[in-house]
């Protein structure tokens, strides 16, 4: 009778999708029809989960890597009592409905991360297991285990095709992360056919050779032995889990099982009524719900409950004795930041000469990690070079879950994903680092991150030609508004030490998108306080007056810049009064908070009617969101060069005389 019950509550999952796909005339039906047991077996007999409560803080995290096969997640979360009724399977894929194309974050409830793009998924699983093992180095005791939960993810053959999850998965092996657990829809089928077309390796074996414990499951149908697998896979500790179960894609289907046009269409009607016939499931009603198999996904979720329960009893029993680890560990997953966490941010002073902004960054992050005790990452092998180590808070690793520092090594795609993941289990600010050339190897989990409102934080260093000798290859042009152009994203470029605390500030407290810092390898003047009054709140307000035009009848050219360029404006500034032209400087290191601002704040700072010169060492696309068609800028429309800094800015037109010309152009002098 249980083994009957196992097959009626696996048809289920598989029928559901195969209606909601068919009701949508679009989706990808194959998957869940093949993965069915995998996923029933994960949930039925392993998940520790609660509908009434989706965050709970030491649940199981789930994973759909392969995301293209969300029908499925969506049955499970219904079957399992999530607040997702039947009408929403019903509109899958229809405007305004909880069951989108691909998983969304935040969209619907149960819906652990945004997946679809394939690798991703898999890679912010491994985000997820180091923020469980972070979590638990941290906060449990002898006695008092709090945190000690797995995370399991399905991927697929596209998602071990992709680069990132080989970066993703060589790291977790590297760490020994024991607590995730990826099972692999090993169906041998992608969109153009055959795996066999591009894809012949040994993927199980590349597994092993990364440093995970693997098995492998040869009839994807087989419960029991999938169940012992993940049983397997428990056991072993020190060590992430790859099972690779070997499936059929649109199982059932007389005509399309194992064909390559079962992976994203609909079967069609008369092959959905084939297919119900030969598993014999009724043909209709649509979204036929078995009273037993429901039943038996309410069990499960029943018993996490229980287990939810039992847990916040260990948690009050925990809090007797340790109530500020407790109220720690509650802030933390709340997401609250502490009261005093800006209580350290530093104030630099202009006679102690120029700094870079990386520098600058560097010191302020150590000024309030030991406030911040959330605020963990790391850089892709280039610490030294952006100033992103974490001093005396240790380094995360296989043997020691204490620290604080990640060291991702040269994977900048597989880090963006990771820090997603750190955000997505929560109980973390993480932040990761590269130069800003290589934000295009992380364009993907940036803009994963910005659409799932996610608080992370990236800090791009070497950020213009000003880096230098290493030449165009590593000097960005195109990058700053490539990022620009993302929603959801802040880039903030500030013009020195002082803007940099403040940028930081910004990163810290910007609680539903990404902030990505953009910071200089070359030394700035600083930015006096005393001088500069404005500064602190300006950078708030995303631009604002640094330095006004001499004399009362207002400016006649407004000079906007960011970043090192602030400087060139100010030194422009000053040899245009010689001439008797009144320039005001609008330092702007982040033009989305700029343009989020009320028109009156924005005329206010940049009158209209005033000529208006813009200077960025970078595309001068995208200015005109914010200042209008009629800026000149003083940009730049090709690749850098070799030389050294100061060498390249003035050689491409970064100069006081450059931009002095072109003040003249905006004024028509």
């Amino acid at each position: 009778m249980s083994e009957r019950l196992d097959e009626l509550s696996i048809n289920t999952l598989r029928f559901l999708a195969v209606d909601m796909v068919q009701k949508a005339n679009s989706g990808h039906p194959g998957m869940p029809m093949g993965a069915a047991p995998m996923a029933y077996a994960v949930w039925d007999r392993f998940l520790r989960f609660d509908p009434a409560d989706p965050d709970w803080p030491d649940r199981d995290r789930f994973v759909l890597s392969a995301g293209h096969g969300c029908a499925l997640l969506y049955a499970l979360l219904h079957l399992a009592g999530y607040d997702l009724p039947m009408g929403e399977l019903e509109r899958f894929r229809q405007l305004g409905s909880r069951t989108p194309g691909h998983p969304e974050y935040g969209l619907t409830p149960g819906v652990e991360a945004t997946t679809g793009p394939l690798g991703q998924g898999m890679s912010n699983a491994v985000g997820m297991a180091i923020a469980e093992a972070s979590l638990a180095a941290r906060f449990n005791r002898p006695g008092h285990d709090i945190i000690g939960h797995h995370t399991y993810v399905i991927c697929s053959d596209g998602d071990l095709m992709e680069g990132v999850a080989s970066e993703a998965a060589s790291l977790a092996g590297h760490l020994g992360l024991g607590k995730l657990i990826a099972l692999y829809d090993d169906n041998n089928i992608s969109i153009e056919g055959s795996t066999d077309l591009a894809f012949t390796e040994d993927a199980v074996a590349r597994f092993a050779a990364y440093g995970w414990h693997v098995q492998r499951v040869d009839d994807g149908n087989d419960l029991a032995a999938i169940v012992a697998a993940v049983e397997a896979a428990r056991d072993v500790t020190d060590r992430p889990s790859m099972i690779a179960v070997r499936t059929h894609i649109g199982y059932g289907s007389p005509n399309k099982q194992d064909d390559a046009s079962a992976h994203g269409e609909p079967l069609g009607a008369d092959e959905v009524r084939l297919t119900k016939e030969a598993l014999d499931w009724p043909v209709e009603p649509l979204f036929y719900v078995p009273d037993d198999a429901r039943a038996r996904f309410r069990d499960a979720a029943a018993r996490g409950a229980d287990e939810r329960a039992r847990w916040h009893e260990r948690f009050d029993s925990y809090r007797e004795q340790y109530p500020e680890q407790a109220d720690e560990f509650e802030r933390r997953m709340r997401g609250e930041l502490p009261d005093t966490w800006d209580g350290d941010l530093p104030v630099f002073e202009g006679d102690n000469g120029p700094i870079a902004t990386r520098e600058a960054g560097g010191t302020v992050m150590n000024a309030i990690a030991d406030l911040l005790p959330e605020l963990v990452g790391g850089s892709a092998d280039l610490a030294p070079s952006t100033k992103t180590w974490l001093k005396n808070h240790g380094m995360f690793e296989r043997d020691d879950r204490s620290g604080r520092n990640l060291r991702f090594g040269v994977r900048e795609h597989a880090m963006g994903a990771i820090v997603n993941g750190l955000a997505y289990h929560g109980g973390f600010l993480p932040f990761g680092s590269t130069f800003l050339t290589f934000s295009d190897y992380m364009r993907p989990p940036i803009r994963l991150a910005a659409l799932s409102e996610l608080h992370v934080v990236i800090v791009f260093t070497h950020d213009s030609i000003g880096m230098g000798e290493d030449g165009p290859t590593h000097q960005p042009i195109e990058h700053l508004a490539a990022l620009r152009v993302i929603p959801n994203v802040l880039v903030v470029r500030p013009a020195d030490a002082n803007e940099t605390a403040e940028a930081w500030r910004i990163a810290v407290t910007e609680r539903n998108r990404p902030v990505l810092l953009a910071l200089t390898r070359q030394k700035l003047p600083v930015l006096d306080l005393g001088s500069y009054p404005a500064l602190r709140e300006g950078v708030s307000r995303g631009a604002y007056v640094l330095a006004d035009a001499e004399g009362s009848g207002g400016p006649d050219v407004a000079i906007v810049a960011t970043g090192s360029e602030v400087h060139l404006a100010l030194d422009a500034r000053t040899r245009l009064a010689e001439e008797g032209l009144h320039a005001r400087v609008v330092s702007a290191p982040c033009l989305e908070i700029f343009g989020e601002q009320p028109g009156s704040y924005r005329d206010d700072v940049v009158p209209p009617g005033v000529p208006l010169v813009a200077v960025e060492a970078g595309v001068p696309t995208g200015w005109t969101t914010y200042f209008g068609t009629g800026a000149v800028t003083v940009g730049l429309d090709r690749f850098g060069a070799s030389a050294p800094g100061d060498t390249a800015m003035k050689e491409l037109g970064f100069s006081v005389e450059h931009v002095i010309e072109r003040v003249h152009e905006a004024v028509g002098r």
